[in-house]
C-alpha cells in the first residue's frame, strides 16, 4: 500500500506545479536518491527472495507511470511558458513609432570647420589656446601698452586684477596664441586658432559678451604684404564665392604694422550697393596686417631673419553675413527653428 500511496501523492503534486523550474525540482524530490521511491528501492534487498521479482516489477511500473506524468506535465508547462513569452514580447506593428530627429552641428561650429578646412588646404595647422589668459600674452606680448583703454576693468573681464605681473583675464581675442605658438615652435609657422573670446559688452543685435574668433598666423622667410593679400583673397573666394573681390583699408592694431581691415565685395549685389552692405558694395570681414617686429622678438624669433602676417575674423560675423542673419542673438537663444534652417 505504501508504494501506491507514494505514486498517488506524486501524481497529485506533478499536477499542481506551475513552472518547468518547479517541475525539475519535484522530479528530484520524487525519483532522486533521497526520495520516497529511492527509499523503497533500497528496501527491495530486505524482502524474501521469492517476493523480490513481484515487488521490483511493481516499482518499475510506478516509476514509469511517474516519468510519463512528468513528461506530459513538462510539455504542457513549456507550451504555456512559450505562449506567455510571445504575448509579453508582442509588438503592435500598427502603432506609430516615435523617433528622434537627427541632429546637426550648430551653425557656428560648421562655420569654424569650413574655415579650418580652407586653411588646412593651404598647409596651415589648427591649434587651441587657454580661454583664461595671462595679461602678458593678451596685451604686453602683443605690443599693447599699459595705458591702452582695452586694459581697463570696464572693458576686460579680469579673474585677477591689480598686479600687471600676474593679472589673469578671460581673453579678449585669440591673438595671444600668436606668441604662445611661436614660443614652442620654430619657424616656419602656419597656424589657425579658432576659439571663444570674452569682452565686457552689453548684449544687442551686434554684440555678445562671449563670442568666437578665428586667428591666423604665418611666419617664414620673406613673407610680404602681398602674401597676406593673396591668402585672404583665396579665402574670400572659397568661403563667399569664386567671384568675390577684396580690398584692404589702412587701420591700426598694436601687434601688426602695417595693419588693415579686410573688406569683401558684397555677394548679394555684386558690389553695386544693397541693404546687406549698406549701399557701399563692401562687407567688413576681418582685421589683419604684418606681424610687428616687436612681437616676433618677444616670441624668441629674429625679426631680421623672418617676417609674418596675422589676421583675425569673427565667426559670428562670417556666419551672419553669409547667411543673411540680422541679429547675433539668434546664435545663443537655442531656438531649434534657427538650427534646422542650416542642416
Amino acid at each position: 500500500m505504501e508504494l501506491f500511496s507514494t505514486v498517488a501523492d506524486a501524481l497529485d503534486r506533478i499536477g499542481e506545479v506551475s513552472t518547468t523550474a518547479e517541475l525539475d525540482l519535484l522530479d528530484s524530490q520524487i525519483l532522486g536518491r533521497n526520495s520516497p521511491i529511492g527509499a523503497i528501492r533500497r528496501q527491495l534487498g530486505q524482502l524474501p527472495v521469492e517476493d523480490r521479482p513481484t515487488a521490483g516489477a511493481r516499482l518499475n511500473e510506478a516509476v514509469e507511470q511517474i516519468n510519463a506524468a512528468l513528461t506530459a506535465r513538462r510539455s504542457q508547462l513549456a507550451s504555456s511558458e512559450a505562449d506567455r513569452l510571445l504575448a509579453s514580447d508582442a509588438v503592435d506593428v500598427t502603432a506609430e513609432v516615435w523617433t528622434l530627429r537627427p541632429g546637426n552641428e550648430h551653425l557656428l561650429q560648421r562655420t569654424v570647420d569650413e574655415v579650418c578646412d580652407i586653411f588646412v588646404g593651404l598647409g596651415y595647422r589648427v591649434a587651441e589656446g587657454p580661454e583664461a589668459e595671462l595679461a602678458w600674452y593678451n596685451f604686453d606680448a602683443l605690443n599693447t601698452p599699459p595705458h591702452h583703454p582695452a586694459r581697463a576693468e570696464s572693458d576686460t573681464l579680469y579673474v585677477e586684477f591689480g598686479n600687471p605681473a600676474d593679472e589673469v583675464l578671460l581673453r579678449t581675442q585669440t591673438s595671444p596664441m600668436q606668441v604662445r605658438y611661436m614660443e614652442k615652435h620654430e619657424p616656419p609657422v602656419y597656424v589657425l586658432v579658432p576659439g571663444k573670446t570674452f569682452r565686457s559688452d552689453a548684449i544687442d543685435a551686434t554684440h555678445l559678451p562671449v563670442f568666437h574668433q578665428i586667428e591666423g598666423l604665418a611666419v617664414d622667410e620673406n613673407i610680404k604684404f602681398s602674401d597676406l593679400k593673396g591668402t585672404l583673397a583665396h579665402f574670400a573666394r572659397e568661403f563667399f564665392g569664386p567671384k568675390q573681390r577684396i580690398r584692404l583699408r589702412p587701420h591700426f592694431f598694436p601687434f601688426t604694422e602695417p595693419s588693415a581691415e579686410l573688406d569683401v565685395s558684397c555677394f548679394v549685389c555684386d558690389g553695386t550697393g544693397c541693404k546687406l552692405c549698406g549701399e557701399s558694395g563692401w562687407l567688413e570681414m576681418a582685421g589683419c596686417g604684418m606681424v610687428d617686429p616687436n612681437v616676433l622678438d618677444i616670441s624668441g624669433y629674429d625679426s631680421r631673419q623672418v617676417s609674418g602676417f596675422a589676421f583675425g575674423m569673427g565667426t559670428e560675423r562670417l556666419a551672419m553675413v553669409r547667411h543673411g542673419i540680422a541679429d547675433i542673438r539668434v546664435f545663443i537663444e537655442n531656438d531649434l527653428r534657427v538650427l534646422r534652417q542650416f542642416r
